[in-house]
C-alpha cells in the first residue's frame, strides 16, 4: 500500500475549502440546468481548439508523444465526446415512463436522473488529457460540480489544466487540485458523491477503501494483462499491423494496449517477422529518431520494463537508452504458456500488466488452451481474437469475461461512444463513455404518481375482512 503522505497545513485547508465550495455552489441548483450544462460542454471544446498547441505541447513534454498521435488519441478523442454528449444530452435526460403493475393502476411512474452532487476525478498520466476530460463530461452532462485531479506524472498537462479549466468553464463548478500522493491522500478524506479513479489496482484499492469510509460510490477503471489471440493466417499482414498498432502507440503505456499474445507453435515465427515489419513500417528502422514514437514516463518504469527484458529470449528490438527513457519496440518470445496448475513460472512479465513496449509471444497448443489459460488469471480489461473461424471467435466470447472484445481489431472498442468502457473483477467496476458517463454521474430516481379517482388501495389496508383475505390470497398465488 502506498504510504501516507501528510499535506502542509496550508494546502490541507485548501482541499477542504475546496469541495466545500464545489458543495456549496452544487446546493444552488445552478448546475442542474441542461442549457448551463450544453455551455459547459461547448465551453470545453473551445478551450480545446483555441490552445490545442498547448495541449500538444505539455504532451511532448511529459510524454514524447506526436502532434498527430495527440490530435488522434488526445484531443480528437475529447472532442469526438464532447459532440456526442451535446448532441444526444436532451434525450438522455428525458424522464423514462415505466409501466405499473395491474394491482397498483391507475398510476403512473417514471425514472428521472439527478445529479449525484460533488464528483472526484482522480486522473492518470499515460492519457493525461483525455483520460482527465472523458470522465468529466459526464459528470458536468449529468449536472454535477467537480474536483479534479490532475497526475503529477504529467506535469506539463496538469499544469495547462489548472490554468485553462477554470477559466473557459465556471470556476464555481469545476476545480482543479495539483499535486501529488499528500493532496491526493487530503482528498479522499473528503466525503464525495462519486469518486472517478483511473489508474493501478494497488491504487485503486487505496481509494475503494477510503471511499468506503463516506459510502461513497467509486468507479474504477483498472487495467491487467490484456490478451491477445492469433491463428488467422490468411490475414497475417492485416492483424500483425493492428496488433503493432494497439500495442506500441504511446509507447505501450494504454490500459487496453494488447499485453501478450497468444498462439500455437508454428505461427511464432512468421508472426514475429510480420509485427517486426510492421513496426518498421511505422516507426522506422530506428524508431527512437520518429517523431512519432513515444517515451517511457520515469525512471522508475523504464527501469521496471528493462526488468522484464531478461525474463524471456528479444526477438525483435529491445534497445534503450537510459538518459533519454527510450526502450524499442520489442517482441519477447516467453515459451510455452505456464500451467494454470502450477506456481513455478513465477516471471514478472507473465503476471505483472507490463504497460510499455514490450509484447510477450505466450506459445499454446489450441485455441481451446489459451482460453483455459485466460480463464486461470485475473479478467483482462480488454481481449483481442484475430482469428480465422467464426466458431473461434464465438468460443473467446462465450468461453471468458472481460471489460471489452476486440474482434480483428484491438484499441478501437474504446472509441465508439456507444459502448460502455470499463473492466469486470481486478480491471475494474463501473463504465463510462457517451450515455454511460451520465449514468454513471447520475441517480435514476423512481417517480410514482397515483391518483385519488378509481383508488383500490383500500383493499390492501387494514381491516383486513374475508373478502380482502381472499384477494390477498388469490394475489398472493398469481405467476
Amino acid at each position: 500500500m502506498t504510504p501516507v503522505v501528510e499535506a502542509p497545513a496550508a494546502r490541507v485547508a485548501g482541499v477542504v475549502e475546496t469541495v466545500e465550495r464545489a458543495r456549496a455552489y452544487f446546493a444552488t441548483g445552478a448546475t442542474r440546468g441542461i442549457d448551463w450544462r450544453l455551455a459547459q460542454l461547448a465551453a470545453m471544446a473551445a478551450m480545446l481548439g483555441e490552445n490545442r498547441a498547448r495541449f500538444e505541447e505539455a504532451l511532448r513534454r511529459d510524454l514524447h508523444k506526436g502532434a498527430t498521435e495527440a490530435r488522434f488519441t488526445e484531443l480528437g478523442s475529447v472532442l469526438g465526446e464532447i459532440a456526442h454528449t451535446r448532441r444526444h444530452l436532451r434525450r438522455w435526460l428525458r424522464p423514462r415512463r415505466v409501466s405499473v403493475p395491474i394491482g397498483i393502476a391507475p398510476a403512473r411512474a417514471r425514472l428521472v436522473a439527478e445529479p449525484l452532487g460533488v464528483v472526484l476525478v482522480i486522473a492518470p498520466w499515460n492519457y493525461p488529457l483525455q483520460l482527465t476530460l472523458a470522465p468529466l463530461i459526464g459528470a458536468i452532462g449529468a449536472g454535477n460540480t467537480a474536483v479534479v485531479k490532475p497526475s503529477e506524472l504529467a506535469p506539463h498537462v496538469s499544469a495547462v489544466l489548472a490554468e485553462l479549466l477554470p477559466r473557459y468553464l465556471d470556476p464555481r463548478a469545476v476545480y482543479v487540485i495539483e499535486g501529488g500522493v499528500a493532496e491526493t491522500t487530503e482528498l479522499l478524506r473528503q466525503r464525495f458523491d462519486h469518486i472517478f479513479y483511473t489508474g493501478s489496482g494497488r491504487v485503486g484499492r487505496i481509494v475503494a477503501r477510503a471511499a468506503a469510509e463516506h459510502l461513497t460510490p467509486v468507479t474504477l477503471e483498472l487495467g491487467g494483462k490484456s490478451p491477445v489471440w492469433f491463428d488467422d493466417d490468411a490475414h497475417l499482414a492485416g492483424a500483425a499491423r493492428r496488433i503493432a498498432w494497439a500495442k506500441f502507440t504511446n509507447a505501450g503505456q494504454t490500459c487496453i494496449a494488447p499485453d501478450y499474445v497468444l498462439t500455437t507453435p508454428d505461427r511464432v515465427a512468421a508472426l514475429t517477422a510480420a509485427i517486426g515489419a510492421e513496426v518498421t513500417r511505422m516507426w522506422g528502422e530506428e524508431p527512437a529518431r520518429s517523431p512519432d514514437y513515444g517515451r517511457i514516463v520515469n525512471d522508475h518504469h523504464h527501469a521496471r520494463l528493462l526488468g522484464y527484458l531478461a525474463e524471456g529470449e528479444i526477438a525483435f528490438g529491445g534497445q534503450h537508452d537510459v538518459a533519454t527513457r527510450y526502450l524499442a519496440p520489442t517482441i519477447l518470445h516467453v515459451g510455452q504458456a505456464p500451467d494454470a496448475r502450477s506456481d513455478e513460472d513465477g516471471r514478472a512479465v507473465l503476471t505483472e500488466e507490463i504497460f510499455g513496449p514490450i509484447l510477450p509471444i505466450v506459445v499454446v497448443d489450441s485455441a481451446q488452451a489459451a482460453v483455459d489459460h485466460i480463464n486461470a488469471g485475473e479478467k483482462p480489461l480488454a481481449m483481442y481474437v484475430f482469428a480465422g473461424s467464426a466458431a473461434t471467435h464465438e468460443l473467446f466470447v462465450a468461453a471468458t469475461s472481460a471489460g471489452g472484445v476486440g474482434q480483428d481489431v484491438a484499441f478501437l472498442q474504446a472509441g465508439v461512444p456507444g459502448l460502455p468502457f470499463g473492466g469486470v473483477g481486478e480491471s475494474g467496476m463501473g463504465a463510462y463513455h457517451g450515455e454511460y458517463s451520465v449514468r454513471t454521474f447520475s441517480h435514476l430516481k423512481p417517480v410514482l404518481r397515483k391518483p385519488y379517482a378509481l383508488d383500490a388501495l383500500g383493499v390492501t389496508m387494514p381491516p383486513f375482512t374475508p373478502w380482502k383475505r381472499r384477494i390477498a390470497d388469490r394475489f398472493s398465488r398469481s405467476a
